[in-house]
């Protein structure tokens, strides 16, 4: 039986640059399945640990401490002729044209031209869920900033990953009811884009507080102010266990 898990690549806000960019791979026998993200110095604690780059990403969201990333991506991946064109980023249907205005847009991506941004990867628009690697993985709207603008992603009785966003109680009442590890945004004090403490105890149950792992929080302290009140938080590097998936597997 495959041993699952949930690798922290980065948990900081943007500010938190010795935290690493919030970004995480969902590992399976210790090798990245399906990447989250792709900020900057997430990209490289990644490629560093794994050796290379990420073979399938999905996007939360286009802040740059989500997607920064991107440029190198398509550099390495653009030069590799066993990669180019096969790196999947998984984007929400919304999400989808955000993207292309905040990386793929640059006239003449590359200098001598004759190349697309999007000529390396393979784009998969996604709406409610998709299929990667034999699993069925769902998709859900948070609230960050604007509608249809973030979302968040589960992997049925294994984890849930909210993104960037302010508490979605009626979100998770369907998407974390199997029992998954909630890796949820939160802060010591919250904002009218990101989740708090105090935004946290208000509107989730104890039953679901018990089961997060809070990231993409401001530094140090914060996370020992956390702690001191009874949550578990992320730190760069680490990697939790999760629960084997019962998402709905494509026949063998």
């Amino acid at each position: 039986m495959a041993d699952w898990s949930l690798r922290l690549h980065g948990v900081g806000n943007a500010s938190a640059v010795e935290l690493g960019s919030a970004m995480a791979s969902i590992e399976r026998d210790g090798r990245p399945g399906l990447t989250i993200d792709c900020g900057a110095e997430g990209l490289t604690a990644h490629e560093a640990l794994y050796g290379g780059p990420p073979d399938a990403v999905f996007v939360t969201h286009v802040h740059l401490d989500h997607v920064a990333g991107f440029e190198r991506l398509f550099v390495s991946t653009y030069f590799d002729p066993h990669r180019r064109g096969k790196v999947r980023l998984y984007v929400p249907a919304p999400v989808v044209p955000l993207l292309q205005r905040r990386v793929g847009d640059y006239p003449n991506v590359l200098a001598e031209g004759g190349a697309n941004f999007w000529d390396a990867f393979q784009l998969v628009p996604v709406s409610d869920a998709f299929w990667h690697d034999g699993l069925r993985l769902e998709v859900f709207p948070v609230r960050h900033h604007w509608p249809d603008t973030a979302f968040g992603l589960r992997l049925r009785g294994s984890v849930v990953w909210s993104g960037d966003t302010r508490p979605v109680p009626e979100m998770l009442a369907r998407h974390a009811d199997a029992g998954e590890l909630v890796a949820h945004d939160c802060a010591l004090h919250g904002n009218p884009s990101h989740t708090g403490l105090d935004d946290l105890e208000r509107e989730y149950p104890d039953a679901l507080r018990k089961r997060m792992l809070l990231y993409h929080y401001a530094g140090h302290a914060d996370a020992a102010a956390m702690v001191a009140r009874g949550y578990r938080v992320a730190r760069p590097g680490e990697a939790w266990p999760l629960a084997a998936p019962t998402a709905m597997q494509a026949a063998p």
